[in-house]
């Protein structure tokens, strides 16, 4: 119990980042063709466009990782106090969501890369507050 308390601010956030990244990469793998139909409509005018299922493979991977990594952060938290899964699964979600942001970016998506960056906040907020 005392190393719920003392680390409820980071436990919470990696709880934000296992939800968003494991359920966002299930929908990729359970919905593989449409999401892939979606995003080449999405990023038709651009130089990604003959890329798109290269790009969500990757997305794909990076979320899921990024998601068990932080998974097993907060096991360590719990048991050993110790951080170091979970700043690398904080690390690997910023990378993430800085790739999701370039996209959008490069699709000239400003409402979604918007978005983006209301993930990014917590997340760039879980990787000062876990800093050794």
């Amino acid at each position: 119990m005392k190393n719920i308390l003392d680390h409820a601010t980071e436990i919470l956030l990696l709880l934000f980042l296992i939800i968003t990244f494991l359920q966002s990469g299930f929908d990729k793998i359970s919905d593989w063709n449409g999401n892939v139909s979606w995003l080449k409509e999405h990023f038709s005018k651009t130089p990604l466009k003959n890329i798109v299922p290269l790009m969500v493979g990757i997305i794909l991977v990076t979320e899921v990782v990024a998601g068990i990594l932080c998974l097993i952060g907060i096991y360590q938290l719990l048991t050993t106090g110790d951080t170091l899964f979970a700043i690398y699964g904080s690390i690997l979600s910023c990378i993430t969501l800085l790739m999701l942001l370039f996209g959008q970016r490069i699709a000239k998506d400003y409402e979604g890369a918007k978005t983006i960056a209301v993930y990014f906040i917590p997340s760039i907020l879980l990787v000062f507050l876990l800093q050794p």
